[in-house]
């Protein structure tokens, strides 16, 4: 028997603008959904003005929870449309 943790694949991005990089930090977080991870935020300064932006990539990283099949082209099929495997074992 094959057992797969899979995890749903979700993405969210948020624009920001702050004067320093702690204040984009803080914006970042303050958007920062449950269960989601900041993955991604390049900062680049605006022109002409004493502020940068940045835009904030979270990535969805609960709601794992366990498939099981004999093989593994049964496995891969049981995986919902959006969603991926992240890890493999035999039980």
């Amino acid at each position: 028997m094959l057992v797969a943790q899979i995890r749903p694949i979700e993405k969210t991005t948020v624009d920001v603008i702050g004067t320093t990089l702690e204040d984009v930090i803080t914006q970042l977080e303050a958007q920062r959904q449950p269960g989601f991870d900041l993955v991604s935020a390049p900062v680049r300064m605006l022109k002409g003005e004493a502020k940068m932006e940045a835009t904030g990539t979270f990535s969805r990283v609960d709601g794992i929870r366990e498939i099981e099949a004999d093989d593994m082209s049964t496995l891969r099929a049981k995986v919902p449309d959006g969603w991926r495997m992240l890890s493999l074992r035999r039980s």
